[in-house]
């Protein structure tokens, strides 16, 4: 098969995991979106906090959505599936490190990054941020970068543990706002939680006056992604 041909036949694939998403997911809203690194171990502290968050998430009516794998990804998966609503992982073919985890309602595959970002951003009413490597700092500058242009509707984002995320706030504030590369009030799209309970708190105060679903208005924009 000629590469022109495997090209064109490539965007069948793509589709195909576009309209499974859309199928499988349009369903479970409101959901939150949880991300951290792939190689943090049970014992870890931040593994806990995933799983504990996840759990009040859960047991407060949102499903859970996270990449699928180990992790951060596997205690936010796990601490949904205890809950009472439902634990997503989207998943993705990678070389290494990724693998299914076992907790998860509803599972999806993925071969292409920009397919599986649409779902995460698509379904989530908040963004949970916990540490991690470039695959979480890719996320959360994509979703800071959707939400500033006005591509995706405004949602709460939420770094969890003040200590790892200080230094890259730091440098947000005194480089980037500094050198006008971004404005000081992008800076206010983000907030930091410690505890399962202040997520709680900062989700619920967003969307106090308002309903969870997206408005007429949000939705023609989440239709753009």
């Amino acid at each position: 098969m000629s590469k022109q041909r495997r090209e064109a036949w490539k965007i069948f694939q793509i589709v195909a995991e576009f309209v499974e998403g859309f199928e499988q997911l349009s369903h479970v809203r409101p959901a939150v979106s949880v991300y951290g690194s792939a190689r943090l171990k049970e014992d870890h502290p931040d593994y806990q906090r995933a799983e504990a968050i996840s759990l009040a998430l859960s047991d407060a009516g949102f499903s859970v959505i996270s990449g699928g794998g180990p992790g951060i990804m596997e205690a936010a998966n796990k601490g949904a599936f205890k809950g009472s609503s439902s634990s997503i992982g989207l998943n993705i073919q990678l070389p290494h490190e990724q693998h299914t985890n076992p907790y998860q309602d509803i599972s999806l595959n993925f071969r292409h990054f920009f397919a599986r970002k649409v779902m995460f951003v698509k379904y989530a009413s908040a963004y949970v941020v916990l540490p991690g490597g470039f695959g979480t700092l890719d996320e959360l500058a994509e979703i800071l970068t959707l939400v500033q242009t006005g591509k995706s509707r405004k949602i709460p984002i939420i770094l969890v543990n003040k200590e790892f995320w200080s230094g890259l706030l730091d440098w947000f504030k005194n480089t980037l706002v500094t050198n006008g590369t971004i404005a000081e009030s992008d800076l206010d799209l983000m907030q930091i939680c410690e505890t399962p309970e202040e997520v709680l708190d900062v989700i619920f105060d967003f969307y106090e006056h308002r309903g969870f679903q997206p408005s007429a208005e949000e939705e023609e924009v989440l239709l753009e992604l």
